[in-house]
């Protein structure tokens, strides 16, 4: 097993398409699948308020995983870090992050809002990044 460079981790997290968020209150440990945006800086994403919301909310120290895996070599990176939620200019720049990952362009396109449903736009500000792999 070998640790990975930080150029390794900001590399991996920009390569990855889905992580897992674990959050932890009120006695209850949640882990999610997630799309997400890093821009070297911070984890991005955009959800809608329930259960995963309202436990980061509650404690906002949070653990971000994501992975590859075959044939038996894997690589992986975790980000212990802090849940902020975003409002305003902040949390359009955060979606404009993610539309441009995954619409290729932020020109003109924008999440249709569903009646009732309250979309949290929010990062995670690492403070630590670690990263393994092994190759076989």
């Amino acid at each position: 097993m070998n640790e990975l460079t930080t150029e390794e981790i900001d590399e991996f997290l920009r390569e990855q398409v889905i992580g897992r968020i674990g959050m932890h209150a009120d006695g209850e440990t949640y882990v999610v699948p997630i799309i997400y945006a890093w821009d070297g800086e911070c984890i991005y994403v955009q959800t809608i308020e329930g259960r995963k919301v309202a436990m980061m909310r509650a404690n906002p120290e949070v653990c971000f995983e994501t992975d590859t895996y075959e044939r038996g070599s894997w690589r992986s990176v975790i980000v212990d870090g802090t849940y902020e939620e975003l409002a305003g200019a902040e949390a359009e720049r955060a979606l404009e992050k993610l539309v441009a990952r995954f619409a290729g362009s932020t020109s003109g396109r924008r999440r249709p809002s569903a009646e009732g449903v309250t979309p949290v736009a929010f990062r995670i500000r690492p403070r630590r990044l670690t990263g393994r792999t092994v190759q076989r």
